[in-house]
């Protein structure tokens, strides 16, 4: 058969342990027809195949990230960027900035704040308002579950510190009961995202075709998308219908606790959809929130005496929610950071059983009790994890993040080389727009457990750190793995999936320090060339 794509003298790294390595790789129909060496593939050339001379290129199976918001993340990193705020007064001069560029009658809107410099004021919208001429002002905070807004946004949100809620989310209010303009989780967040004008359908389809380009441009072939919902699958279907499409998408259902369960028992109809790069099969829950607000789920008490809720107020109704789906056959995935959060989560899960094939996972998983370990690979339970999450991290502990969990349980975080250990499956990701999608940023934390290219930096729990095939395996074939596709993507084998990422150099060969400079050249999705250098 005349394959569509040929690439002809490059440096294969397969990870097919039959023939770990090939010069040459020839797609057809989206899959791999032939790899190995010249004489594989020179029965598929034909007059319409596309030839690449692959000399520069060092080809890997394609990049998955395993956790990621794409659509959410496109809109939510609109407006000023604040990731270099590090104090209040270089916060503020990013917001007087953003107000001149917006006007004084506009929102200002930034995204990526992190708690250290609130440590000693705490976080307070007036601090900011008069760099935003005491106008309306909505910043979020780099996790996605806090944010802080201005005593005017707050004022015309009609915020009054007094609302309840049906899941975890908290107005912050001062001694007085007046709010503070911190707001923790989604549903304390929307009192004041509701008033935000939207942008048209037009501009935000816009947006995710330019950030879809800047993912392939970074190598990245596939994703698990986890902000899903029933009406994701026909956008992914126009998408794809258009051709604009150029990621592979798993795309879970978000269940919240308020949903009715017959609510949830009517979604189970779409467990099936799925297209030529996209599908579904998935339920996605929350248990907790995030440590640095104290929102997580912890089994014992930080040490400002919180990071002791379930985001469900119910966790019997999360883990009846968890059986529904179970048992229809849906692949469940928690967002689980503290251990308790984690433990609610496997029990829920051995509680209700998987169907055949199939692995349960956790995401972050950001502490975990030793008890636990063990109890992944025993129940087939994946690890979703982002050690690039600990870039806030300080080497004397000073950072939100080790103040709330204390010297010891700091030395249980992010525990992947024990996780590994024990045999469960490994996969990793940013989630971004938590932490940046970069692949090469998140395989240097997995291998360092500190930042890559700063050596300077101290590093965070280093016995945890992974070698560097693990780390690959975790944006590949454990990517692939933990979502039961292991028999036909995250490898480069014939009849798997025509997905590959090309390097200028070996990625296992290259110093973690030094996976920042690496150039990518090529992304190929079914095979599709979606960026070439």
């Amino acid at each position: 058969m005349t394959a569509e794509l040929i690439i002809e003298n490059a440096h294969i790294r397969t990870l097919d342990p039959e023939k770990p390595f090939a010069t040459h790789i020839a797609i057809t129909d989206g899959m791999i027809a032939a790899i190995g060496g010249a004489d594989d593939v020179k029965p598929h050339h034909g007059s319409q195949t596309r030839l690449i001379d692959g000399k520069d290129l060092h080809i890997t199976p394609g990049i998955t990230d395993s956790h990621f918001h794409p659509f959410w993340g496109t809109i939510a990193t609109r407006g000023a960027d604040l990731t270099k705020a590090n104090t209040l007064d270089e916060l503020r001069a990013i917001l007087r900035a953003e107000r001149d560029k917006v006007g004084p009658d506009a929102w200002v809107i930034g995204w990526g704040l992190t708690f250290e410099m609130f440590q000693e004021t705490g976080i307070r919208g007036d601090l900011f308002a008069d760099a935003v001429d005491g106008g309306l002002a909505y910043l979020r905070f780099f996790e996605g579950h806090t944010s802080v807004a201005s005593p005017a946004a707050i004022a015309f949100s009609d915020v009054t510190g007094r609302e309840t809620f049906g899941e975890y989310s908290e107005v912050v209010t001062d001694e007085h009961g007046v709010p503070t303009g911190e707001l923790r989780e989604g549903k304390a967040m929307e009192l004041i995202t509701r008033h935000i004008p939207e942008p048209s359908e037009e501009t935000m389809y816009g947006w995710y075709l330019e950030e879809m380009k800047k993912w392939n441009a970074l190598g990245i072939t596939g994703m698990h998308n986890m902000d899903g919902t029933p009406e994701t699958y026909p956008f992914l279907r126009k998408m794809e219908e258009k051709g604009d499409l150029t990621v592979r998408m798993i795309v879970p259902l978000h269940q919240q606790p308020h949903f009715e369960l017959d609510y949830m028992r009517e979604q189970l109809q779409y467990r099936d959809e799925k297209g030529t790069l996209f599908r579904g099969g998935v339920a996605k829950f929350f248990n907790d929130g995030v440590i640095e607000s104290g929102t997580a789920w912890l089994i014992d008490p930080d040490t400002k005496g919180m990071n002791t809720e379930p985001f469900w107020p119910d966790p019997n109704k999360y883990k009846e929610a968890v059986r529904i789906f179970a048992e229809a056959g849906f692949q469940c995935a928690t967002h689980a950071v503290g251990d308790m959060a984690v433990r609610c989560a496997l029990d829920a899960y051995e509680a209700a059983g998987v169907a055949d094939g199939l692995h349960h996972r956790i995401e972050h998983i950001e502490q975990l009790d030793d008890a636990d370990v063990p109890r992944f690979a025993r129940l087939s339970v994946g690890a979703s994890m982002q050690p690039l999450h600990m870039n806030a991290f300080e080497e004397d502990g000073s950072d939100e993040w080790s103040v709330r969990v204390g010297p010891e349980r700091r030395k249980r975080g992010f525990r992947t080389r024990d996780l590994l250990n024990s045999g469960a499956i490994l996969a990793l990701g940013s989630d971004w727009m938590v932490a940046p999608y970069d692949p090469r940023i998140g395989m240097a934390w997995a291998r360092l457990r500190r930042p890559g290219g700063m050596p300077e930096k101290g590093y965070i729990n280093r016995e945890q750190a992974l070698t560097p095939e693990e780390v690959l395996a975790g944006y590949t074939t454990e990517a692939a793995r933990i979502v039961s596709e292991e028999a036909f993507s995250g490898m480069l084998k014939v009849g798997y999936r025509g997905d590959l990422t090309a390097f200028a150099a070996d990625l296992i060969e290259t110093d973690a320090d030094a996976l920042l400079d690496l150039p990518i050249l090529l992304t190929v999705v079914h095979g599709r060339v979606v960026f070439e250098a």
